[in-house]
């Protein structure tokens, strides 16, 4: 399902949202079937926010980086020493793009998908959300992740995560909803997601409620664009 791109730029601070006995269902009958992405930093909590994020919606969670590693027959640190980060990114591509011809889920992406520039035409066919950890935060959770990451596999990986987080940023800013993380538990941390998002379907245009026309070169009526 092909739905009109939200406005991007939106933000909510932790704490903000909209009342309501149950917003999730509401949310669920709005989005129609749009996937939501979440994107951010490696150490975001994209995946284990979007697990309570999509059971709430009544969703299908699905995590990129393993849909990868299946595709691969191999984990991402092995399809990184064999086929280096490029090899990695084109598959990456790939799978997202079949991800895209699907619906009703909530992906969790790798946290450099928005390095591509075509990635974001898969992206920005459902609802962006960008997860924003501190550094310190994310520092904390992968010190304490024992998931090996390539990217951080150097002396100093403050350091490179630092670089990677400024590199980043203007990319993750594309998105359409900007969460702002505090430390709080993925469950509410998908609240903040669940309250903020009625506001950015509030900028969808509106379907038209009667058939395009379609005006030919005559100025006639057409019935299609052949």
């Amino acid at each position: 399902m092909s739905a009109p791109r939200p406005s991007p730029g939106a933000s909510s601070q932790p704490g903000e949202g909209t009342a309501g006995a149950d917003p999730a269902l509401e949310l669920r009958r709005r989005l129609q079937g749009v996937n939501l992405y979440l994107i951010g930093m490696m150490g975001s909590g994209k995946s284990a926010v979007g697990r309570p994020l999509a059971e709430a919606l009544g969703y299908r969670f699905l995590d990129a980086d393993t849909s990868v590693e299946q595709v691969a027959g191999k984990p991402i640190p092995e399809l990184f020493a064999s086929e280096g980060e490029a090899g990695f990114r084109a598959l990456e591509a790939a799978v997202l793009n079949q991800i895209a011809a699907w619906h009703s889920l909530v992906v969790a992406t790798g946290g450099g998908v928005v390095t591509r520039p075509e990635n974001w035409g898969q992206l920005h066919q459902g609802v962006v959300i960008w997860l924003d950890a501190p550094g310190e935060l994310l520092l904390e959770r992968l010190r304490a992740d024992p998931t090996p990451r390539p990217l951080l596999a150097c002396p100093d990986p403050a350091a490179r995560l630092a670089e990677l987080l400024q590199e980043r940023r203007p990319l993750y800013a594309q998105a359409d909803l900007h969460i702002l993380q505090d430390g709080r538990p993925p469950a509410e941390v998908a609240q903040q997601v669940i309250e903020a998002l009625p506001a950015i379907l509030r900028q969808r245009p509106a379907a038209p409620s009667e058939p395009v026309a379609l005006i030919d070169s005559d100025g006639a009526i057409a019935s299609s664009l052949n």
